[in-house]
């Protein structure tokens, strides 16, 4: 997402390079409601299907279905969990990613919607499971990276990698913790 994000944004510095500032805000502002609808269709494409997988897969197990399809009130439920979430308790994510990785202007917004939007696309299509914050988190760096690498926010974009990193053993650790737990009282 990173290095497609830089290409990108180099590409739309191209195009919009003989145009006036002004002129390419209030188009870049136009094209974000576009690109930021791409983006989220794109975010439930991939993401809903983790969560709609795990829940059918729960419910085969427990033998409330009886096949490996995922029921219409699963799709539901996985969709409005999803607004939910984003709409509740998403604004820290979004404050973060948004604003203190890089200062972004409309075009930058643009850019980062529309390539974070490709590259989730692309793995969605290849079935392959991708984290929408970290390819977002990714596109912004490398849009960001387009307009000069000393813009963005290199630190808080360490915290974040780290974090990612973090993630996977201290979420195995708790699940063994978890498992120790429930074995020895059940």
């Amino acid at each position: 997402a990173m290095a497609i994000g830089y290409i990108l944004m180099k590409i739309v510095f191209a195009i919009c390079h003989s145009f006036k500032p002004a002129r390419v805000n209030l188009t870049a502002n136009r094209l974000q409601v576009l690109s930021a609808a791409l983006m989220a269709f794109s975010h439930g494409s991939n993401d809903a299907q983790k969560s709609m997988g795990i829940i059918t897969l729960a419910l085969l197990s427990g033998g409330f279905i009886g096949s490996l399809e995922v029921p219409d009130i699963v799709k539901l439920l996985c969709a409005a969990a999803m607004a939910a979430g984003t709409s509740v308790g998403g604004w820290k994510i979004i404050r973060t990613v948004g604003g203190k990785i890089f200062k972004m202007h409309p075009i930058h917004g643009f850019a980062a919607d529309l390539n974070s939007s490709l590259v989730i696309f692309s793995a969605t299509l290849l079935h392959l499971p991708v984290s929408t914050t970290h390819v977002v988190s990714g596109s912004i760096m490398g849009v960001g990276s387009a307009e000069r690498v000393k813009a963005v926010h290199w630190d808080v974009a360490r915290q974040m990698v780290v974090a990612w990193v973090m993630t996977i053993p201290c979420t195995a650790l708790m699940g063994a913790i978890s498992y120790l737990i429930v074995h020895n009282l059940f």
